[in-house]
C-alpha cells in the first residue's frame, strides 16, 4: 500500500510515517518547507513538497495518484490565527479530499478534534477552529467516491503510549498520547469497514487493534 500523508511533518504524521514503515508500506508525507525532508526521510517516508494553502486540485491530484490511501494530518497549530484555521483546518482538508476523490484514493481519514462542530457558536481562535474542522469533517461526508473514516482524538499528550484506547462514536472528554493516535490512524488504514465512521479516541482500557474490530464489527 502507498499512503499519502497531509502534514507530513507533524507529531503524529511523523509517528504514523514510522509506524508504516515498519508494517512495510509505502508512506509519502507532504511538507511545505524542503529542510524538513530529513525528519520524514528519518521516519522512513517520502518526502512530498506540496503548499495545500496555494496548490492547485490538479497539484494535489497529482501527489495523490497511485495512493491506496490519504490521511489528513495537517493543522495550522496552536499558534496561529483565526484566518489559518480556514485555510488549514477547512480549505487544505476539503482540497485534499477533493483530490484523493479525483485520483482515485478511496480510502481518506481524517484527523479531526474531539468537539468538531460546523456549528460550534462562539469567536474566540479555538471556537473558529472547532467550527472550521466541524466544517471539514462535514464536506468529507459528501465526497461519495470516498471510503471515509473521521477521528476525533481527545487532548494530546506527549506521553509515551500504551496501546489501550476507548474508540467509541462517544467517548466523553480525556486525553490521548499521540503514539496511541499515529496507532489508531494505523489500523484504521487496515481496516476499510470502519468506512462511514467519526469516531472519538481516549485512552482507555482496549487493546488498539481490538478497539478498532469493535467498532468496524468485526
Amino acid at each position: 500500500m502507498r499512503i499519502v500523508i497531509a502534514g507530513g511533518h507533524g507529531q503524529i504524521a511523523l509517528r504514523l510515517e514510522r509506524l508504516l514503515a515498519a508494517r512495510g508500506y509505502e508512506a509519502a508525507g507532504i511538507i511545505r518547507k524542503r529542510e524538513q525532508g530529513d525528519d520524514l526521510r528519518e521516519a522512513g517516508a517520502e518526502p512530498v513538497l506540496c503548499d495545500l494553502e496555494s496548490a492547485s486540485l490538479e497539484q494535489v491530484a497529482a501527489v495523490l495518484q497511485g495512493a491506496d490511501a490519504a490521511v489528513f494530518a495537517a493543522g495550522a497549530g496552536p499558534g496561529s490565527g483565526i484566518q489559518r484555521k480556514y485555510t488549514v483546518d477547512r480549505d487544505a482538508a476539503k482540497l485534499f479530499a477533493d483530490a484523493a476523490e479525483r485520483a482515485g484514493a478511496r480510502r481518506f481519514i481524517i484527523v479531526s478534534s474531539m468537539g468538531a462542530d460546523p456549528n460550534h457558536p462562539g469567536d474566540e481562535v479555538f471556537d473558529v477552529y472547532l467550527r472550521a474542522k466541524g466544517e471539514a469533517d462535514e464536506y468529507v461526508k459528501t465526497r461519495l467516491g470516498l471510503e471515509w473514516t473521521i477521528l476525533r482524538p481527545g487532548f494530546l499528550t506527549n506521553d509515551p503510549g500504551t496501546g489501550l484506547v476507548r474508540l467509541e462514536a462517544r467517548t466523553g472528554r480525556g486525553q490521548i498520547p499521540r503514539d496511541d493516535v499515529a496507532a489508531v490512524l494505523a489500523e484504521l488504514i487496515e481496516t476499510p469497514a470502519t468506512a462511514g465512521l467519526t469516531l472519538e479516541a481516549i485512552s482507555g482500557s482496549k487493546p488498539i487493534p481490538v478497539a478498532v474490530k469493535d467498532v468496524a464489527g468485526n
